[in-house]
């Protein structure tokens, strides 16, 4: 976890806006969650919910069994899982904020206190790079409205801006129960259910902005033989001209990544960065068909009246939950980056 926070923490306030500064990247994540929905799940249905803190103690045990997180000190429902996610973030965070001089913003579609917030122009009127995670469970029926997809066209038009959309897995999206199963024992997270879809607005706003993929699936990456490293992505270096995976040799190890599945085969408006080797000693569907690996980092470079770029990459690779490697740090760095203009 970071190191111990030297300033005062705020909550449910209104954002201090931003001001533009030459080179100075503004980063903005958009957790795309109704927080209430997803807390007040009831806890006897198994599929489609956030794991409880409690399931998280159990399963993860010992690791959070100091006093810090007891209950005395933090939620233990599906509300802590979700904090677990606020917290994991607060290291790329860091790395961003020293890199640019700016603090990164950090929104929820409706938070914990019920307020509603739609990406508008009080979202994107301070953003250069917004960070779309797409954690909201299909089932919940968030969806991008049109006001909202005007407002990021009109954004995206601005040359130097970066959408970054984050769509998780889709485990079990079918009704063949044995297929479920073996999804299951494949990423061996006992956290996760039978089926458990997410991405319902990502998956809404890549249809309105024309961005040909489907998140697909939750595979877990193989690893070095006789480590638990995670395997080498695959590079494609020649597409690569914005240079985001310059150092980088990995992401994250995390059990269930989705595959960005493309929908078309022009290959000239989309190129695919980097794949990710898939553990194929343990059967699923996708590589049954004969895949090895599955797209995790794609580009879709400026277009007509688009001059900012979209990118497509998980939203667990610019989080510590799961663990983080230098190379992780390469590719935030990276992203801090990237060319900005007003």
């Amino acid at each position: 976890m970071s190191k111990l926070n030297r300033v005062g923490r705020t909550y449910n306030q209104n954002h201090v806006p931003r001001p533009y500064t030459p080179d100075k990247r503004r980063f903005s994540i958009y957790w795309t969650w109704s927080y209430p929905w997803e807390a007040n799940r009831d806890l006897t249905e198994l599929d489609n919910r956030f794991s409880t803190m409690t399931e998280v103690r159990r399963v993860g045990w010992p690791n959070f069994e100091g006093s810090e997180w007891d209950k005395m000190n933090f939620l233990q429902g599906i509300a802590g899982t979700l904090e677990l996610f606020h917290r994991s973030t607060i290291d790329f965070q860091q790395i961003v904020g020293e890199i640019t001089g700016q603090p990164v913003a950090v929104y929820q579609r409706i938070d914990q206190a019920g307020y509603k917030l739609l990406i508008d122009e009080r979202i994107l009127a301070d953003t250069d790079t917004l960070m779309v995670f797409g954690l909201d469970h299909l089932v919940s029926e968030q969806e991008a409205e049109k006001g909202e997809i005007d407002a990021i066209r009109e954004w995206l038009n601005r040359e130097g801006t970066c959408l970054l959309l984050a769509p998780h897995h889709d485990v079990g999206f079918t009704s063949d129960m044995q297929q479920r199963q073996m999804e299951y024992k494949h990423h061996g997270d006992e956290l996760v259910p039978r089926q458990q879809r997410f991405g319902q607005y990502t998956r809404s706003l890549m249809k309105e902005l024309e961005v040909p993929v489907l998140n697909q699936f939750g595979l877990r990456p193989a690893v070095v033989q006789e480590s638990n490293q995670i395997a080498p992505l695959t590079v494609n270096k020649d597409l690569d001209k914005l240079g985001l995976l310059n150092g980088v040799t990995t992401f994250n190890f995390h059990l269930h990544l989705p595959h960005y599945a493309l929908t078309t085969e022009d290959t000239k408006s989309i190129h695919v960065l980097a794949t990710q080797p898939i553990d194929l000693s343990r059967p699923h569907p996708f590589t049954a068909e004969g895949n090895r690996e599955f797209n995790t980092c794609i580009w879709v470079p400026p277009n007509g009246n688009r001059g900012g770029d979209i990118l497509l990459a998980d939203s667990t690779i610019f989080t510590t939950l799961f663990g983080g490697t230098e190379s992780l740090g390469h590719f935030w760095r990276n992203m801090a980056k990237l060319r900005v203009n007003v």
